[in-house]
């Protein structure tokens, strides 16, 4: 390559200038909305928009039409399956969020409801999720409303983990018999508590809790083995309420230190909007209580029912997904219901089982109020042990040690910010573990922004291809010419240290040059085609650099 190919510039014409009001209207609409949901609008008569209207925001209206009887069959096998693992995860995920164990059950029956008619996902199987309700329990009254649009994947990953290890702690209280217990939930503050207390230890409930937690265990690990038996995974919670309700009642084990949930209501959802409150000095607790936990909820679900939907070749709109959460929620807080999502376990369950489109949620929903009218004088004699140790079963499966070793494989900030999230969790607390990690992402988005990548190019032999010397050793310097990429766009925050890096780099090939006694050094060449926007401080940046490369130049011009 010789300095004649520096010397023949191709002028590019500049574009025209778009109108201010055009290029506003243009960015907000590729922000707001990516993939252009109301494009199915265009060029449709108004009868046939309000007809697409209805059903994109009530989404039943869409499939309800083709619905078959062989569809009907396998939506309620798949129901009846998702109800046997309903009824003893709604009690028990009542009880780990400190409500009465009856709310787990209003819990399962209105908000799935909801969902069927306004959801975009046909595998889906929404009830209460264990995370929600460790947060309900252990954050209200907390002030974490900030920290909402901060949680990549690592965190979650180690927030997951951290929470499920820290709900095991707590159910400790369950399997050892314990009748006072911290409401704290770091690990001094619950081993503190176990230990203080061995003299109320009850073997009775300790061994019928080991007993039923290796047989949720064996099931589904074995469910795992043999994918087609996963029904037994998904029998075995309501199996094991069943046989510890039996075991209880012919030896009178409450007797004996067995703790059982006692008395439940029967009837449906009493209504419960007059609770609402807005009144109440606690408004705002509950407001920024509410923010956080329901994004987490959102994001599980939406995650939860994207990855079902790749297996089936379908698309989860997101924006339908946030309507039909909102007004399950809104539904259920009207209701006497607490938070639900689409928990994994369920959605699993429901997915392997067959179902073909929400109308399974309908007939769990259905099986849950023959529960709720007929059905929970039964729970009578239920062994709390017997909740904490579905509670345990499900947990261990959120800690996910694999995506752990993965993160450590492949990004190790990513794999710091989960193992920080994870230690806050459970040295410290529930918030404390999501300020901690949130803190060191938002740290590690700030170093991306004010410290951009910049590399060293250089002509890969024989070709004329251009790529890093870092990462292409055998990519050979162009004499007298430094090329330098740029790997971020260019803004304010990080302009002084790309000037600073870029003089840098040229003097470091001064150096080298002079070193080896190559020719001088003529033309400093940036790639910025990595660069997708530049503000006027980069702007100025570069007009900086451009006097300055002039200056030590002489009469070789920089080419940029």
């Amino acid at each position: 390559m010789g300095n004649a190919d520096f010397e023949c510039p191709h002028p590019v014409a500049i574009p025209p200038t778009k109108p201010f009001l055009k290029s506003l209207t243009s960015g907000l609409k590729e922000t707001l909305f990516p993939d252009d949901p109301f494009r199915q609008f265009k060029n449709q008569s108004a009868s046939r928009k309000f007809i697409l209207g209805l059903q994109y925001f009530v989404p039943i209206l869409e499939w309800a039409p083709r619905y078959t009887f062989a569809f009907f069959r396998a939506d309620v096998i798949a129901g009846i399956t998702i109800a046997s693992l309903a009824v003893p995860q709604g009690i028990s995920y009542a009880n780990l969020a400190n409500l009465p164990p009856i709310i787990g059950l209003y819990s399962s029956f209105v908000p799935p409801l909801v969902y069927a008619i306004l959801g975009s996902s046909r595998d889906l199987a929404v009830g209460t999720v264990a995370v929600a309700s460790l947060l309900i329990s252990s954050m209200l009254g907390r002030r974490l409303g900030f920290i909402v649009d901060f949680l990549s994947h690592a965190t979650i990953v180690g927030f997951m983990g951290g929470a499920a290890t820290v709900v095991c702690l707590q159910q400790l209280k369950g399997i050892l018999g314990l009748i006072h217990f911290t409401h704290r939930t770091d690990l001094v503050s619950v081993m503190r508590s176990i230990f203080s207390q061995t003299h109320q230890w009850r073997w009775e409930s300790g061994a019928l809790g080991c007993c039923f937690l290796f047989f949720l265990i064996l099931t589904r690990h074995y469910s795992k083995r043999k994918p087609c038996f996963f029904w037994i995974n998904a029998m075995a919670p309501l199996t094991s309420v069943v046989l510890g309700s039996v075991l209880v009642y012919l030896t009178h084990a409450e007797k004996h230190g067995v703790q059982v949930i006692g008395h439940l209501k029967k009837g449906l959802n009493p209504p419960s909007i007059s609770e609402l409150a807005f009144g109440s000095p606690h408004l705002m607790t509950a407001i920024k209580t509410g923010i956080i936990i329901g994004v987490i909820a959102l994001a599980e679900g939406v995650a939860v029912g994207r990855s079902f939907a790749m297996f089936k070749n379908y698309h989860i709109d997101g924006n339908k997904e946030m309507i039909a959460f909102g007004m399950m929620n809104i539904a259920g807080s009207c209701t006497s219901c607490y938070l639900t999502s689409g928990p994994f376990s369920r959605t699993a369950v429901n997915f392997n089982a067959g179902c073909k489109t929400a109308v399974s949620n309908i007939v769990m929903a259905t099986a849950v109020m023959i529960t709720l009218l007929f059905l929970t004088p039964l729970f009578h004699y239920t062994p709390l042990v017997v909740l904490s140790s579905i509670i345990i079963a499900a947990m261990l499966g959120l800690i996910d040690y694999e995506a752990a070793i993965h993160l450590w494989k492949v990004d190790k900030f990513d794999f710091v910010v989960c193992i920080s999230a994870y230690i806050g969790v459970v040295i410290g607390s529930v918030e404390i573990g999501l300020v901690i990690a949130v803190i060191i992402s938002l740290l590690r988005m700030l170093l991306f922004v004010a410290r951009p990548r910049t590399f060293l190019l250089g002509n890969i032999p024989n070709s004329m291809i251009y790529r890093s010397v870092d990462q292409y050793p055998t990519a050979n310097n162009v004499p007298r010419v430094l090329i330098l990429q740029i790997d971020a766009p260019i803004y304010f925050a990080n302009a002084n240290y790309l000037r600073e890096r870029i003089s840098r780099w040229i003097y470091e090939e001064e150096d080298r040059i002079k070193s080896t006694g190559e020719p001088t050094l003529q033309y400093v060449i940036l790639d910025m085609s990595a660069i997708g926007s530049i503000d006027t401080s980069g702007i100025s940046m570069l007009e900086e650099v451009n006097k300055n490369t002039d200056r030590r130049a002489g009469t070789g011009k920089p080419t940029k």
